[in-house]
């Protein structure tokens, strides 16, 4: 938001699904948080490495914020293999689009999924 982290992420994301556990709820502020999957070598911080505050523990899964305006940036996921790029950060857009709803078995007791896109208790099968 505030320019002082800037990443740069290839288009090469593997899948892409809307997040509605509490957790990406609070850390987005809102009832979901759409994100898309790349390998984590796909993803580099090009300006501001300073300004990166990591939220939760850097040797598991953890949150990527900007330490200035504490925007989520991106989520270090399975054994740190992944990133989950908040898809709100992307200047460009995808080619990528969700293709479910997971989580929804802790959903936002006042927001209503209206689209026709797959929804999952919890996270899908592989």
């Amino acid at each position: 938001m505030c320019g002082a982290v800037e990443y740069a992420v290839d288009d090469a994301f593997e899948y892409s699904m809307n997040c509605h556990c509490s957790n990406c709820r609070r850390t987005t502020g809102s009832a979901f948080k759409p994100f898309a999957g790349v390998r984590r070598e796909r993803l580099r911080v090009l300006r501001g490495e300073g300004a990166v505050l990591v939220y939760g523990n850097e040797d598991d899964a953890h949150d990527v914020h900007c330490r200035t305006c504490g925007s989520l940036l991106y989520s270090v996921v399975r054994e740190g293999a992944y990133a989950h790029v908040a898809m709100g950060t992307l200047v460009d857009a995808p080619t990528i689009r969700p293709s479910g709803h997971i989580f929804v078995g802790s959903k936002a007791p006042w927001y209503e999924i209206t689209d026709d896109l797959p929804q999952y208790r919890e996270f899908p099968p592989d």
